[in-house]
């Protein structure tokens, strides 16, 4: 059966979770790959391995993201967002993060 992930990729996710946390033995981590001016993004998840392709202003991607804050990631993933804010200021990323935060994602 074929696998979507590298046997690299999934001994890097094996090894980080069993060591405390993925960030620290994978390094700088980076959760969203903005495409087309903020309309879409990959998804990276730490959690399964698996990068997605969603639009920013689906429901898929708003699960997706509320998904990775209850594994811990979601002050790393609001980290990103205002980064992504500020350098592309017209790509709409804060109204995202805003949208991300009036669903509830990053609450405790």
């Amino acid at each position: 059966m074929a696998s979507n992930t590298s046997k690299t990729a999934r001994a890097s996710v094996r090894a980080g979770q069993g060591a405390g946390g993925a960030l620290s033995v994978l390094g700088e981590y980076k959760y969203l790959i903005p495409l087309n001016k903020g309309k879409h993004a990959y998804v990276r998840n730490l959690t399964n391995g698996k990068t997605v392709h969603l639009r920013t202003d689906s429901d898929a991607f708003v699960e997706e993201i509320r998904a990775l804050a209850g594994a811990g990631h979601g002050a790393k993933i609001r980290a990103e967002l205002a980064a992504l804010a500020a350098a592309a200021p017209g790509d709409g990323w804060d109204a995202t993060e805003k949208r991300l935060v009036d669903a509830g994602v990053f609450e405790a």
